[in-house]
């Protein structure tokens, strides 16, 4: 009980240090007071094709007019995992002062300049600025194609007159935005030297809108009527599937079990039906340990930590603190928490592997801290090249890779490891209601249709059907200009999603020990998980129908990353699955007399 009471404890006190770094990253947000004529930071962050977000440079790749020095902004962890790399941009805009046409500078572009201006049009480049923390983008210039097909007789123009419009209330900036001058374009269809001077207006309004909903504007977009009622629609579809599931199961294995119950409170003669009630027999199997233990109670761990990491993201988000571009919240968060529930994989693993009559147990603690950084580590390094590769601001600096090796280091691997300690100390027997025989009972032939692989497709589908409305809405505004803002909506639907794997697990477990397979561990883990393979092949369909992402960077960077992502979907549901079987499994096992 002691040691219970510590561990708890402890996961508190992790769950305060998580909330109070990330939600140190969202007060960092700007509430300045300025005077008339006081200058305002305006910083340039970066460029890059409209259509592949995570392809993005740095904002003078592109030869704006730049000062002789680029003054660079001091980033966060979290701003700096995003891409964002802020400087000094080349306008001032000082509080409350109009300019109308004021010169940045005048340049002679080079045919080299006009190439990468060019190119950059062609792509549809954006580029995007922060004033007092309030995010704004345009694009860099257009391309005219005429009603033409032929891309060598389009013409394309940079546009060399940007017009900010800003808002203010009292003595502070309440919103901005930016649109350029139509008629003041640069011809750069020909490979020739062009001058060319950058020109900008500034024009100041009064607004009785408050400072604090200032922000409101950029998560508007999420709340158009008919956004909601797709949201709407998607929560009311999910949970009608999860009520009929819940009910179908319910009211089936509810029968059947009763009616075995039943026939297992007589003698031994009304059980003679054994493809009806085949787990009875298999009772001195059903909680034989399963193979390769030390890499299932990993993956046990791993997923639970994993799951932790999920619930207190929902819990900051629930909270406000990712409010749209608090720059880098989000990235702070998920490397802060992800360290300090590193414990909590460490003791679900050893203990669980201890359970299990598991020895080596320093060989399952380092299995339990490799088994999800190890494939993103590896998946990192090759997009982390890829980047380098590009000049692109994907690529960290050698500076915040030590920074995240020192986390590891540090907070990591030590909390793991005391984690397992604790784990490995906490002598906790597996609780089996049933003894497990000398030898194990031979399996009687399947049908193809009872293998793992078309099982893990069943457990899979219906879990996936409840939530593929709702990943659009994510994978747009992961992978594209989207603002998403509803958490409420996507948290129940994440508790729809554990709901349906839960049940869908149980009852495809109960029908393999009907069938006398008490192989169960593996297989009641991987259908759990499968839904992750769905997910994964969701990405297939939004790369190639929903979006327009190309080129090799960015092709790279979202199937990469997005089989981290399902791959941590696999680990964290397939726990779900395994403890809703195991809960299962033991409760039925418990309601008999086994011999």
């Amino acid at each position: 009980m002691a040691a219970a009471a510590r561990a708890a404890a402890a996961l508190a006190l992790l769950v305060l240090l998580a909330l109070a770094a990330a939600g140190g990253v969202a007060a960092d947000g700007s509430d300045h007071r300025y005077k008339a004529g006081e200058a305002v930071p305006l910083y340039a962050n970066k460029v890059g094709p409209f259509h592949n977000p995570s392809e993005t440079y740095r904002y003078f790749d592109l030869p704006f007019c730049s000062p002789e020095k680029v003054k660079e902004k001091s980033e966060a962890l979290g701003e700096v995992l995003n891409g964002d790399r802020l400087v000094d941009a080349p306008y001032k805009l000082d509080f409350r002062v109009d300019h109308d046409s004021k010169a940045v500078c005048s340049k002679k572009l080079t045919k080299e300049d006009v190439v990468k201006f060019r190119n950059a049009v062609a792509k549809d480049y954006y580029f995007q600025m922060y004033y007092d923390d309030l995010p704004l983008w345009g694009f860099i210039g257009k391309v005219e194609k005429g009603g033409k097909a032929d891309p060598s007789e389009w013409k394309y123009y940079l546009y060399r007159h940007i017009i900010f419009d800003i808002l203010f209330n009292n003595d502070r900036v309440i919103e901005i935005n930016v649109h350029t001058d139509q008629s003041a374009l640069v011809d750069l269809t020909e490979d020739k030297e062009v001058d060319v001077e950058f020109l900008y207006s500034v024009k100041w309004k009064e607004t009785p809108t408050a400072f604090e909903k200032r922000m409101e504007k950029y998560s508007s977009s999420s709340n158009l009527p008919h956004h909601l009622e797709v949201h709407w629609f998607s929560i009311i579809n999910s949970c009608v599937t999860v009520l009929l599931l819940t009910g179908f199961l319910a009211t089936i294995l509810m029968r059947v079990l009763k009616n075995d119950f039943v026939k297992y409170a007589h003698d031994e003669e009304a059980a003679d039906d054994q493809e009806e009630s085949g787990w009875k027999y298999i009772h001195g199997d059903v909680f034989r340990f399963p193979k390769n233990k030390s890499l299932f109670s990993a993956a046990l761990g791993t997923g639970t930590q994993l799951f932790a990491l999920t619930t207190f993201i929902f819990l900051l988000a629930l909270v406000g603190v990712f409010y749209p571009y608090n720059r880098g919240a989000l990235f702070t968060a998920l490397v802060v928490i992800y360290a300090l529930t590193s414990g909590i994989a460490g003791y679900i693993a050893t203990s669980f592997y201890c359970q299990l009559e598991g020895t080596n147990w320093v060989r399952n603690l380092l299995l339990t801290g490799c088994l999800f950084c190890g494939p993103l580590f590896l998946t990192f390094c090759f997009l982390n090249t890829v980047a380098i590769a590009y000049s692109a601001t994907a690529a960290l600096p050698f500076g915040t890779i030590c920074v995240i090796v020192l986390i590891w280091t540090l907070v990591t691997f030590p909390l793991l490891v005391l984690g397992g300690i604790a784990g490995k100390n906490s002598k906790t027997e597996f609780q089996a209601p049933c003894r497990t025989t000398k030898y194990p009972r031979e399996i009687p032939p399947l049908p193809w249709y009872r293998l793992t692989v078309p099982q893990m497709a069943m457990a899979g589908f219906l879990p996936f059907s409840a939530i593929y409305i709702e990943l659009y809405y994510i994978f747009a505004s992961v992978w594209g200009h989207r603002i998403y803002t509803i958490y409420s909506i996507l948290f129940i639907v994440f508790i729809i999603l554990l709901i349906v794997t839960a049940f869908i697990t149980v009852a495809l477990t109960y029908f393999q020990l009907a069938a006398e397979d008490h192989e169960w561990w593996w297989r009641s883990f991987l259908c759990g998980g499968s839904t992750g393979f769905f997910v994964y092949g969701y990405c297939l369909y939004y790369y190639y129908a929903r979006s327009d992402m190309s080129g090799f960077m960015q092709t790279s960077f979202f199937f990469g990353y997005m089989a981290c992502i399902c791959y941590a979907f696999f680990l964290m549901l397939g726990m779900v699955g395994f403890r809703a079987a195991l809960f299962f499994v033991r409760h039925i096992y418990k309601s008999i007399k086994c011999e």
